[in-house]
């Protein structure tokens, strides 16, 4: 059986015997530093919401408050001891004998886009005796709330390229919600993970095939698909099907799938298991009766290749040939469509495009603008995965959780870091801090205010000595962000 007590990095174990004697408060917060992608300049702060019902409340409870007190003291003990540290119990036995966490969290509310360097929430212990705990909390804490802000923060940064691009060629900007797609799970580091940074793909799409993330937001965030559109996606092909029908008999199972399999609705199918411009001047062309008779969309699946070459053309290559004209231009040989208020050509409804392999923000600007300079509305849809998802770390912006303030022997004492050998990115803030919006809307860091301004800011109360105060729903955060400049 784990304990909560072990979710840390070992040496955060003995701090408590290290902070001046008298400490009675530790003061943290949990700020992003710095941001890796130059066009980012704020993070969508999410993810504290689960740490804190899964971790600081269930987890707490049923692994260390509610079991025994020899056990879950004799089994961190044990731990410490066989890695080489004796740090002692008595803090411990204290903790379980308290029967919750002494701490209070205030943090912005989530889905908000937060400024870099501007504290997403602090942390401080509300009983003297049990100082240590605040950092204690800083390993599990930033490992399961700097995730899902990344994916959070660059799910926006696809929808607002795609937005721009939408808007400027007079496209449909409600369909925006499925433009940009979830395929990130089976690359991602866990199912955690994959839940994690799939919902913080959610507050800005509705496209997803990580299923577990819908089940993460009803139950962690107040969703309801019942009631309300928290993801979806539609009935796909895989190589392996395509493959099951043999080469030859490739045209006959595009024509089984869009007839008998899926007469109505929405199918996906993937075009490129052999032969792709074949798919289009071939297959396509005598399918086109049956496709544009059906109540529904025929999506094309393109699945490797440069997708900027694929879907906008190639102009390196032969003049006239598939390659060169592209995706969207067959499409509307074949299908045709119509011309939209704004001048630009938007293709028929029953085709569709959507491109889930190595799309990057770069490819997503990229296709976007390409497309219209050609005339065309992109309205495809981009698949966005586990290299977009999973390759960052805690410095791609920089998170991280860092005293500024404690109290010892009743006197506050206002603390800081300042690295000579650092770049700036290390500093610290110093004291206790609130965040405020100025005249203009912007958030703000105040430093060295007193304890009443702490708690009379943008900060909100969400947790104290133990409980939930106050919960976000899905709902909530999307239309934060919705209105978020």
């Amino acid at each position: 059986m784990s304990t909560p007590l072990t979710l840390i990095d070992f040496y955060k174990a003995d701090h408590r015997s290290q902070y001046p004697k008298g400490t009675e408060t530790v003061f943290s917060n949990w700020t992003a530093r710095k941001s890796r992608i130059p066009e980012i300049d704020a993070v969508v702060f999410f993810g504290l919401q689960y740490a804190v019902e899964e971790y600081l409340v269930r987890r707490w409870n049923r692994d260390f408050f509610d079991r025994p007190k020899a056990d879950v003291v004799g089994r961190y003990e044990r731990r410490l001891a066989n890695a080489g540290l004796t740090v002692g119990v008595e803090h411990i036995e204290a903790l379980h004998d308290l029967g919750y966490l002494p701490l209070e969290i205030r943090a912005l509310p989530e889905g908000t886009p937060v400024p870099i360097g501007v504290p997403s929430f602090v942390i401080f212990n509300t009983l003297p005796e049990f100082f240590w705990l605040t950092n204690y909390l800083d390993t599990s804490l930033s490992s399961l709330v700097w995730g899902p802000s990344t994916s959070a923060t660059i799910a926006l940064r696809y929808r607002r390229i795609i937005e721009k691009w939408v808007r400027a060629t007079g496209g449909d900007l409600d369909f925006v919600d499925w433009q940009g797609h979830d395929f990130s799970y089976r690359g991602m580091y866990g199912t955690e993970a994959a839940m994690l940074s799939g919902a913080g793909h959610l507050l800005s799409f509705t496209g997803t095939d990580t299923v577990p993330a819908i089940d993460f937001l009803e139950e962690y965030y107040g969703a309801n698909s019942d009631t309300e559109t928290v993801g979806g996606s539609v009935p796909a092909t895989e190589h392996s099907v395509m493959c099951m029908g043999t080469k030859d008999g490739e045209i006959e199972t595009f024509h089984r799938l869009i007839t008998d399999t899926y007469p109505s609705g929405i199918v996906s199918i993937v075009s490129d298991t052999w032969d792709y411009w074949k798919v289009w001047t071939d297959y396509l062309p005598a399918l086109r009766e049956e496709i544009l008779g059906r109540d529904g969309v025929v999506t094309i699946r393109p699945d490797s290749g440069d997708p900027v070459k694929i879907l906008v053309g190639d102009p390196e290559a032969e003049p006239g040939t598939p390659a060169f004209r592209g995706s969207y231009e067959l499409a509307w040989e074949v299908f045709g469509g119509e011309i939209n208020d704004a001048g630009y050509k938007l293709l028929d409804p029953h085709i569709n495009l959507i491109y889930g392999d190595s799309i990057t923000p770069e490819r997503c600007e990229a296709i976007c603008s390409g497309l219209a300079a050609k005339g065309f509305v992109p309205k495809n849809i981009f698949g966005i995965g586990s290299y977009t998802y999973q390759y960052n770390t805690r410095d791609t912006f920089g998170f991280a959780m860092k005293a500024t303030a404690g109290v010892v022997d009743g006197e506050l004492r206002e603390i800081f870091k300042d690295p000579a050998t650092d770049d700036g990115t290390k500093r610290s803030a110093r004291g206790l801090l609130a965040v405020r919006r100025d005249d203009a809307g912007s958030l703000v860091l105040h430093e060295q205010v007193g304890w009443d301004d702490v708690g009379n800011c943008a900060f909100e109360l969400v947790f104290k000595d133990g409980a939930v105060v106050r919960r976000e729903t899905l709902a909530d955060i999307r239309s934060r962000l919705d209105t978020a400049p």
